[in-house]
């Protein structure tokens, strides 16, 4: 029997929460066959942090390395999709020694209460993610990949901590529908250089 994939990206579209003062969403038709063109070709606007997107150094380092950079092996294999939905408040240090990853996982998905926070089209403050402290253990643990299901893996401190040291940054997943436990991580950003940030789809196949 084949293996389950579970889709943990989020649907692009014009009515969705998009960080403050980020580019919204738009998508028209450029051309279109009832105005007589020979087929359908649409126009997408977005912001390249909108959604399920990875960061790029260049989002927090003005010399940073752009999302055509980053290296695509941290975003294929073993993920450990971590319980956090008791956690409030920061995720620091201690907040992350709660979640029970296990040593040597190397891409780790936090699941947190944020995945209500999908339910809305607006934007909203009143979610969790890394402080500093959480950001310098994943580093310390060798986590390579940290994922987290809402629009920002952490505050400036959290990004820079994970972000000089080579971590990657998985923001925008939507875990609500998936268990705790070990699965296959599928994730491929779009190739854009000079880019701060990619949009990226995001599958789990279960293991």
């Amino acid at each position: 029997m084949a293996s389950a994939l579970i889709d943990i990206s989020v649907s692009i579209r014009e009515r969705m929460p998009i960080y403050d003062a980020n580019p919204g969403v738009r998508l028209e038709r450029a051309l279109s066959i009832p105005r007589g063109d020979t087929a359908n070709v649409s126009r997408l606007e977005l912001g390249v942090h909108t959604g399920t997107h990875l960061d790029a150094p260049l989002h927090f380092f003005e010399n940073g390395a752009d999302a055509a950079s980053l290296p695509l092996e941290p975003l294929v294999g073993l993920a450990y999709v971590a319980d956090a939905t008791a956690l409030h408040g920061p995720i620091d240090a201690d907040s992350i020694r709660s979640c029970g990853i296990p040593d040597g996982a190397e891409r780790v998905l936090l699941k947190t209460p944020n995945g209500r926070l999908w339910e809305r089209d607006d934007f909203t403050r009143d979610f969790i993610r890394l402080d500093g402290a959480g950001a310098r253990l994943i580093v310390e643990r060798g986590i390579r990949l940290i994922g987290l299901d809402y629009l920002s893996i952490g505050d400036a401190e959290a990004h820079r901590a994970l972000l000089d040291a080579g971590v990657l940054a998985l923001e925008g997943l939507d875990l609500r529908h998936v268990a705790a436990g070990w699965y296959e991580l599928l994730c491929l950003p779009l190739l854009v250089p000079g880019s701060d940030g990619a949009p990226a789809r995001a599958v789990l196949r279960t293991v």
